[in-house]
């Protein structure tokens, strides 16, 4: 199991992973300490530019998803959203928990970090098997083989 999970595609989704993130956390850093925009907006502004770029690339070259159906859309950007939530929502009380004697400013950065670390690994398995899940591995579930 572990041998399909760490396949070609997931190779790929870490190599996109790597010029989103350089993208969306010099978004996100930029907005929060150049800019002083809180710590939700340049987070939010990470996922909003990056989640444009992700879907093409991810769509494309990674999932090398066909379907031209609205519906691909619409779970990319719930997916996203859920994974936006959960992550940076976990990643905020816990880092303000675990380093409480630090700065607001410092623990917000640190809290960005964990966020993103949190959405990379919820979004993996959300694109893959949510949002950009073949209709035919849906319909066939031994295609994958």
């Amino acid at each position: 199991m572990i041998q399909k999970l760490l396949d070609k595609t997931f190779w790929k989704f870490i190599l996109v992973g790597i010029v989103n993130t350089v993208f969306g956390t010099g978004i996100m850093f930029l907005f929060y300490n150049v800019f002083h925009l809180s710590y939700w907006v340049s987070s939010a502004s990470n996922y909003i530019f990056g989640s444009i770029l992700s879907y093409f690339l991810n769509k494309h070259f990674t999932f090398q998803n066909k379907d031209k159906s609205p519906k691909v859309v619409v779970k990319f950007i719930i997916n996203i959203s859920v994974c936006y939530l959960l992550a940076y929502g976990i990643a905020k009380p816990l880092v303000r928990m675990v380093f409480s004697s630090l700065s607001t400013n410092l623990q917000e950065n640190l809290a960005m970090l964990a966020g993103m670390c949190f959405f990379v690994l919820l979004n993996y398995f959300g694109q893959r098997f949510f949002a950009f899940k073949s209709q035919e591995s849906q319909s066939n579930p031994k295609s994958e083989k």
